[in-house]
């Protein structure tokens, strides 16, 4: 017995390498992260300007990385496609770019405390205590993970 194929539009890029160009670009953004963190606290002169130019630069290619992702999960959605990736490397690389993630937005605050803390951002860049969600992201995890 012969399983229906859907139709795959021949300029579709694959998912696989979408996700693997998504969890590279990510981790170059903890890299940057990292870097930014150990020069903050290791005592010695910061220079914000390589930081932002790195941060500039990663901007619109994770950007383009997530509109292709939205793209995959519309024709998804949509049943226009399916993904030709095992389910166990597909979850595999979602786990790996969700650790990053965490990861960057642990650095990203602890960067942000320092960088008070030497008075290189004033606090009014600050959002107020009321708007942050410390349990945002953990909350989205539990609404988009299987029971």
């Amino acid at each position: 017995m012969k399983t229906a194929r859907l139709p795959v539009e021949p300029d579709q890029t694959p998912l696989l390498p979408v996700l693997q160009q998504y969890r590279a670009l990510c981790e170059e953004t903890l890299d940057l992260y990292l870097r930014e963190h150990q020069a903050l606290h290791q005592g010695g002169e910061y220079q914000p300007f390589q930081f932002y130019r790195h941060r500039k630069d990663l901007l619109p290619r994770l950007e383009a990385a997530l509109t292709e992702l939205r793209r995959w999960r519309g024709l998804h959605r949509s049943g226009a496609t399916r993904p030709r990736v095992p389910s166990t490397e597909l979850r595999r690389i979602t786990d790996q770019v969700q650790t990053m993630l965490m990861r960057i937005l642990q650095l990203d605050r602890e960067n942000q405390q320092a960088l008070l803390r030497r008075g290189l951002l004033p606090a009014r860049h600050l959002p107020p205590a009321a708007a942050q969600q410390p349990h945002f992201v953990a909350d989205l995890y539990r609404r988009h993970s299987p029971a």
